[in-house]
C-alpha cells in the first residue's frame, strides 16, 4: 500500500487518548480516531491529518473500517473497561495481521500499604482461602465472626483493626452477591452502565451515583431507582475539596468506584477515604490478554512511525 494511503486507527474515548492524538497530530501522522459521543469529539484538535468519527462499532463494522480507511496499524487507548471495542479490535488485528498497541493509563499501586496509610485486601469469586462471612461493611470494617469458616464466603475477610481500609473485588458481580453495601450510606462512582445491577439493592442501603453530565446517564440512573436527589452529574477530574465536601454533605459511609487510575480521579478518593477514615471498595479492570501495551507516549509513537513508514 502507498505510504500517502496509510492511516493510523487510533481508539479513543479517554483522557489519555487526547493527549495521544495531540501527540499524533503533532507530527502529522495521518489518523483516524473513533469515539462513542458528540462530546468527546470536541476534545481532540482538528488538524488535516486527524480525522474523528463518531459511533459505536461492532466487530462487522471495524472490518469494514479497517477495509476503508486503509488503516495500517491500531493503537488502542480506550477506557479500562470498554472491554469489548479491545476484544474486537484485537479479533480484527490478529485476522487481518495488523499491528494493535494497548495504550493504557498506569495503575494506582496498592499492594500492602497504600500511601494514604490504607490496608489493602484483594478479594476475587476464585479465592480459595478460608474466610469468615461478614454481616456488613462498616466504618472501620468492624469484624463480626461466625463460629464456623466458610470458604469462598460472599463476604470475605475485610480489616481486624481501626484503620480505613481499601478492598480490591474482581467484578461488580462479586460485589453485589455479597452483603458489602447493606445498612451503609453508599456513594457510586462507577459509571452509568452497571447502575442497574444495584436496582435490587436500594432497599438494603442508601445508595448515590455520580455520573457524567449526559442525558443518557441520568436516564440509566433513574431507571435503576435512583431518585433525584441521590444523583449528582460532574465530569471528573473532581478537586480534592469538592471530592471531600460532596462526602461530608451526603454523610457517606462507604465509596465503591473503578480500578480507573489518576486519570479517572482513583488517587483523590483514595485521599479523601484516608482523610475522613471512609472504607474504599475499588473494582478491579477487566482481564483482556492484550498482544502488547504501553503507558509510554513516546513508545506508542515510536510505533506509529514504524508501521506509517515501513
Amino acid at each position: 500500500m502507498p505510504e500517502s494511503q496509510r492511516r493510523l486507527w487510533l481508539i479513543g474515548g479517554t483522557s489519555e487518548s487526547v493527549q495521544l492524538a495531540e501527540a499524533i497530530a503533532s507530527v502529522g501522522f495521518p489518523c483516524l480516531v473513533t469515539v462513542t459521543t458528540v462530546d468527546a469529539k470536541s476534545l481532540y484538535p482538528q488538524t488535516p491529518s486527524l480525522q474523528v468519527q463518531v459511533g459505536r462499532l461492532d466487530g462487522k463494522q471495524i472490518k469494514q473500517l479497517w477495509q476503508q480507511q486503509h488503516i495500517t496499524a491500531i493503537v488502542d487507548a480506550s477506557h479500562p473497561y470498554a472491554v469489548e471495542i479491545s476484544r474486537n479490535a484485537i479479533a480484527t488485528a490478529q485476522c487481518f495481521q495488523i499491528p494493535y498497541l494497548r495504550f493504557e493509563r498506569p495503575t494506582v499501586k496498592g499492594d500492602g500499604r497504600d500511601e494514604g496509610g490504607f490496608s489493602h485486601i484483594r478479594v476475587t469469586t476464585n479465592d480459595n482461602r478460608e474466610t469468615h462471612p461478614y454481616t456488613s461493611l462498616r466504618a472501620g470494617f468492624e469484624k463480626t465472626l461466625s463460629s464456623t469458616a466458610c470458604a469462598n464466603s460472599l463476604n470475605p475477610p475485610l480489616q481486624t483493626n481501626n484503620e480505613p481500609s481499601v478492598i480490591t473485588l474482581d467484578s461488580f458481580e462479586t460485589l453485589v452477591a455479597g452483603e458489602y453495601l447493606n445498612q451503609q450510606r453508599v456513594l457510586l462512582t462507577v459509571g452509568c452502565k452497571v447502575l442497574s445491577l444495584f436496582q435490587d439493592g436500594q432497599g438494603r442501603s442508601t445508595l448515590f451515583a455520580r455520573i457524567l453530565p449526559a442525558v443518557t446517564s441520568l436516564e440509566a440512573a433513574i431507571a435503576a431507582g435512583f431518585s433525584r436527589d441521590r444523583i449528582i452529574a460532574l465530569r471528573p477530574p473532581i478537586p480534592f475539596e469538592l471530592e471531600i465536601a460532596l462526602w461530608r454533605h451526603w454523610d457517606i459511609s462507604l465509596v465503591v468506584t473503578k480500578a480507573s487510575g489518576v486519570a479517572g480521579g482513583e488517587v483523590t478518593k483514595r485521599q479523601v477515604a484516608a482523610q475522613l477514615g471512609i472504607p474504599l471498595i475499588v473494582i478491579d479492570r477487566p482481564v483482556v490478554e492484550y498482544p502488547q501495551q504501553t503507558s509510554d507516549i513516546a513508545v506508542a509513537l515510536e510505533f506509529c512511525q514504524r508501521y506509517l513508514t515501513t
